[in-house]
C-alpha cells in the first residue's frame, strides 16, 4: 500500500482549474518528482496534500486511509505525518537557529524540550551546520538558511517530505549543499515528493517523475522513460527546450 496516494484531486480557483482529475501514488521509502512548465499545477499540488489549500475534488489517501480536509482534527493528525519546505526559507528572524528547529516540536507537538534539543542539534549536525546553533537567520548565506529550514522540517518527525523548488531562490554556487542535503535523506529512506526544476538532479534521485501541464498529468512514469523517451508530444516539447536551455 502506498504511503501517498492521490485519486483524481482537483483544485479551482474560482472559474480557473489548478488541478485537474490529478492521480498518482508514492510508496514509503520512494522520491517522486513532479516537473511540468510555470504555472502548471505544481506547487499548488504540494500545498493540496497538505492541506494549506483543501482540495474541492477526488481524495487523498495517507496509508489508504482518506484525509478530511474540513475536520480539524483528522487534518491535524494528516499533517504530524507530514512537513514541508518552501522556494523562501520563511525562518523567524528573531530567532536562533536552533530555536527556530525547536520551537514547532515544542509548541505544536508538545515535546519535551531537553528531547527536542538533542534531536534538533543532531539534526543540524546532520545538514552540516552543528557549528551554525546560535546564529540568526541574517548571518547565513542562502544555502546555510535552506538547510536549516529542512532540518526544522525533519524535527517534526514526518514520514512524508514535501519539497517545493527549494533550490529556485539560491545562487548557482548555493545549490548543491542544499540537494546534497536531499540526496542524504533518500539515501536514508526518507519518502520525499519533490517539486523541481533541477532536471539533472530529478534524473539522479527520483524514481518516478509526474509531468503536469495545466493542472493535467500528462505522464507519468518511471524517472528515465518520462525524461529521456517520453510518450506524450508536449512532454517531448518541453524536455527539449530543456536540454536547449538547462536551468
Amino acid at each position: 500500500m502506498p504511503l501517498l496516494a492521490l485519486d483524481a484531486v482537483g483544485k479551482s480557483f474560482g472559474d480557473h482549474r489548478v488541478l485537474d482529475a490529478v492521480s498518482f501514488a508514492v510508496e514509503r521509502g520512494e522520491v517522486v518528482s513532479v516537473i511540468g512548465p510555470s504555472g502548471s499545477g505544481k506547487s499548488t499540488l504540494l500545498r493540496v496534500v497538505i492541506g494549506l489549500e483543501p482540495p474541492d475534488g477526488g481524495r487523498v489517501l495517507l496509508d489508504g486511509a482518506g484525509i478530511d480536509y474540513r475536520d480539524r482534527r483528522a487534518l491535524r493528525a494528516a499533517r504530524d505525518r507530514m512537513a514541508i519546505v518552501f522556494q523562501s526559507y520563511n525562518l523567524f528572524q528573531n530567532m536562533t537557529v536552533l530555536d527556530n528547529v525547536t520551537i514547532a516540536p515544542r509548541r505544536v507537538q508538545g515535546r519535551e524540550a531537553a528531547t527536542v534539543r538533542r534531536e534538533a542539534e543532531a539534526l543540524l549536525a546532520r545538514v552540516g551546520l552543528a557549528g551554525k546553533l546560535h546564529a540568526y537567520p541574517d548571518e547565513l548565506s542562502g544555502g546555510q538558511q535552506q538547510r536549516v529550514a529542512i532540518a526544522r522540517a525533519l524535527a517534526m518527525r514526518p514520514e512524508l517530505l514535501l519539497l517545493d523548488e527549494i533550490t529556485s531562490a539560491l545562487d548557482p554556487e548555493l545549490v548543491t549543499e542544499v540537494l546534497d542535503v536531499i540526496r542524504l535523506l533518500a539515501r536514508d529512506g526518507m519518502t520525499m515528493l519533490l517539486v523541481s526544476h533541477e532536471m539533472a538532479f530529478v534524473r539522479e534521485i527520483a524514481s518516478q517523475v509526474v509531468f503536469l501541464d495545466a493542472g493535467r498529468v500528462i505522464e507519468h512514469g518511471p524517472t528515465a522513460r518520462v525524461l529521456e523517451a517520453p510518450s506524450q508530444p508536449r512532454v517531448r516539447e518541453f524536455m527539449s527546450k530543456i536540454l536547449r536551455h538547462p536551468a
